[in-house]
């Protein structure tokens, strides 16, 4: 049985969030101030929007509660429409931090001036390239995608490291994949950041002609590959390690260094503009960036922990050998051009 440590999110409220934004407009962080000294008297509260299960989030949250003393009133729903309602609160929004299950929101929120410059020793936390260019939201954890293959099928020296493979008419038929997942769209976001517009469109044209096989979640298609239903697919690799029991034919392949395949996503958080001087906002990121934070990530959700020093996930490569494309994360944040391409080729 598989685990699912993410939702999937529908196409139409990705579009949303960038509707929103255009219509909300952009605009620069609002300038750092010093965070004001928790109350003398009377409790300390926090308002939290997160885009991650509760399943998942809320121990942890607990223990920051017990450790800090600080009241989280934590409100869940998916990262997008989280997104989208703190656009739709403007200024009024009772949020103080927001936390994402994927960058490409987090890049939405930063480019509409929604948060304020983090603390240097938070923003510093974790080594450039998972995280934000501008210190206006922190990367957590490390997401990587991966083709899991059926070993019983599928020579391990067969199992493509490239996604562009997928498109020959060998594996016609034999993909799966989530293509409303919000990880798939973002992998399809760096392939248009980092390969371009017309090459990232004949290979989505050229998969939509392979025949792959749709599944509604990630979960499913590792399933679908332990069970032999099909011969690869399209994943990200905790849904692997996070198995409640060990997979007997699903194996992971992960992506050829450099390319769009070796994308590693990351999971993030950032104050907003209107809890700029909140000490208790900045001591939640703070606490996610912990060493026991991200040990809780790495055990529990089985991600890759981003701050040096903290061991990642086991059975799988460590984060250092994934050698990912280069790009700023925060240009996942155009969704909506990735969407509007992926309906045009007939995927969603």
């Amino acid at each position: 049985m598989i685990r699912s440590p993410k939702r999937g999110l529908a196409a139409g409220a990705l579009l949303a969030v960038s509707l929103l934004v255009t219509a909300c407009g952009g605009g620069a962080p609002a300038p750092a101030e010093p965070a004001a000294s928790p109350a003398a008297e009377g409790p300390r509260t926090l308002t939290l929007y997160s885009g991650r299960d509760e399943e998942l989030i809320a121990p942890l949250i607990q223990q920051f509660q017990q450790q800090s003393g600080i009241t989280v009133d934590t409100r869940y729903g998916s990262t997008t429409e989280l997104a989208a309602q703190i656009q739709e609160e403007g200024d009024g929004t009772p949020a103080q931090v927001y936390l994402s299950q994927d960058a490409g929101a987090l890049g939405v929120l930063a480019g509409a001036g929604r948060f304020a410059p983090l603390p240097a020793d938070v923003a510093g936390a974790v080594p450039a390239g998972f995280t934000s260019t501008d210190g206006t939201w922190v990367g957590l954890t490390g997401r990587a995608r991966v083709v899991a293959y059926d070993s019983q099928d599928v020579p391990e020296a067969e199992a493509p490291g490239d996604v562009r493979e997928l498109t020959d008419p060998k594996w016609r038929g034999r993909v799966g994949y989530a293509p409303t997942n919000a990880s798939f769209q973002a992998f399809v976001t760096a392939m248009r950041v980092t390969d371009g517009e017309e090459a990232t469109r004949q290979w989505l044209t050229a998969l939509a002609a392979n025949e792959p096989q749709v599944f509604e979640r990630n979960g499913a298609v590792l399933e679908a590959v332990e069970a032999g239903t099909v011969d690869a697919g399209l994943i990200n690799h905790y849904y692997w390690t996070s198995a409640e029991t060990p997979m007997q034919r699903a194996k992971l392949r992960f992506g050829d260094p450099g390319t769009a395949s070796a994308l590693v996503n990351v999971t993030g958080a950032g104050i907003l503009t209107g809890a700029a001087q909140s000490a208790e906002a900045q001591e939640l990121v703070r606490f996610l960036v912990s060493e026991p934070a991200q040990r809780y990530f790495a055990e529990e959700t089985t991600e890759y922990p981003l701050v040096a020093g903290v061991p990642g996930p086991q059975g799988v490569p460590a984060l250092a050998e994934l050698a990912g494309p280069e790009l700023d994360l925060s240009d996942l944040a155009s969704l909506d051009e990735t969407t509007r391409m992926m309906t045009e080729a007939g995927l969603l």
